[in-house]
């Protein structure tokens, strides 16, 4: 690698940390701002929002990579241009796609750090803030109607769990039905001690049946062993939302879903946008490299800056609002989460060709 494109890559990175210096405060202290709305005197105090917060700092880095990437990009272009470094390099040959190139790379590096922190990082802690919330909200009484339940289905049975208590599954309901979707078994549990192989040994214990839609009376049992039909995962993590979860839960707990009939499209969307995260990254660290050419006389390093961010921000509440509409309106999910990245890649790179063949 050339002295000229080490130079690029470091003024890159340095642009890059600036960007999440100004960035990733901003962002945290909004998240703090909306979990004031929770904070209690009796259950969710306020040394424990400022700790979740601390701990989804690394998910709010991942989520604003591609706005990093762009103003991280303005920010080392920019100051090169200030300083006529880059006017000297063009003068000396090097073309405006030579160095989107070497801008490229830095991006690269970007994408697969966040990447990396994300399945690593991001992902566990943001898990472990999510239920350090929960607990500290459901001992209020402001709580205790947020507790969601959580569902499956395979094989005729429906099951649902209310609640963990104490890590335990509890305020457990299955509903077993026939060929012909009968209700033939109802069975109520307090709780339930999760045992090797998938078994489940339920306690204090309601148990109904059905012969032929009369009702064949009631039985109280203290034990009574279940498979369960929840999946091998955490069932602290399956109640999580599939935005904390890594690529590796994403993709097992959609496997499950599909395997047992049950809707997956979110948890799919959730899926390849972290596959499209690091695609628009690069695309907007290409953006940076013409827009800091073509305004290089007509604006300064802080008009860039404003402009830049009205158009990461831009992408970024597009990006969310084509997720919700895939959502909505049960658009396949690959599509919706990665074709607008390479869309936005594409652009990216014809601007940057265009622009070159423009200059010369």
């Amino acid at each position: 690698m050339k002295i000229v494109d080490k130079y690029i890559l470091a003024n890159v990175f340095l642009g890059f940390l600036a960007a999440a210096a100004l960035l990733l405060p901003l962002f945290s202290t909004l998240d703090l701002v909306g979990e004031l709305d929770d904070v209690s005197e009796e259950g969710y105090r306020l040394a424990q929002a400022l700790q979740v917060v601390m701990m989804t700092v690394p998910r709010r880095a991942v989520e604003l990579g591609p706005f990093i990437a762009l103003l991280g990009g303005i920010v080392a272009l920019g100051q090169l241009s200030l300083t006529q470094e880059l006017s000297v390099l063009r003068a000396a040959g090097i073309s405006a796609t030579r160095i989107a190139f070497t801008t490229l790379m830095a991006g690269l590096v970007l994408a697969l750090t966040l990447g990396a922190v994300d399945e690593f990082l991001a992902s566990p802690l943001q898990q472990k803030a999510l239920q350090i919330r929960a607990k500290a909200i459901a001992m209020t009484e402001k709580g205790s109607s947020k507790e969601s339940s959580i569902w499956a289905r395979k094989d005729g049975q429906v099951a649902r769990i209310g609640g963990l208590r104490q890590g335990r599954p509890s305020q457990i309901e299955i509903f077993s039905f026939d060929d012909q979707d009968h209700l033939q078994e109802y069975i109520v549990a307090e709780y339930a001690d999760i045992q090797p192989e998938g078994i489940w040994q339920l306690h204090n214990v309601r148990l109904k049946r059905w012969v032929n839609d009369e009702e064949e009376g009631i039985q109280q049992l203290d034990q009574l062993p279940w498979h369960a039909i929840l999946p091998s995962t955490r069932l602290d993590e399956v109640s999580l939302p599939p935005e904390s979860f890594s690529a590796r839960q994403l993709r097992r707990y959609v496997l499950f879903l599909q395997g047992t009939g049950q809707p997956a499209t979110q948890y799919e969307m959730a899926f390849w946008q972290k596959l499209g995260v690091p695609i628009l990254t690069l695309a907007m660290i290409l953006f940076s490299v013409p827009f800091t050419f073509g305004q290089a006389r007509s604006a300064g390093l802080g008009g860039k800056l404003a402009l830049g961010s009205v158009v990461g921000l831009l992408v970024y509440v597009s990006n969310q609002i084509l997720v919700n509409l895939g959502l909505l309106f049960k658009l396949n999910a690959l599509l919706v989460g990665v074709l607008p990245a390479f869309v936005m890649l594409a652009i990216a790179i014809l601007i940057v060709c265009r622009f070159d063949r423009s200059s010369r």
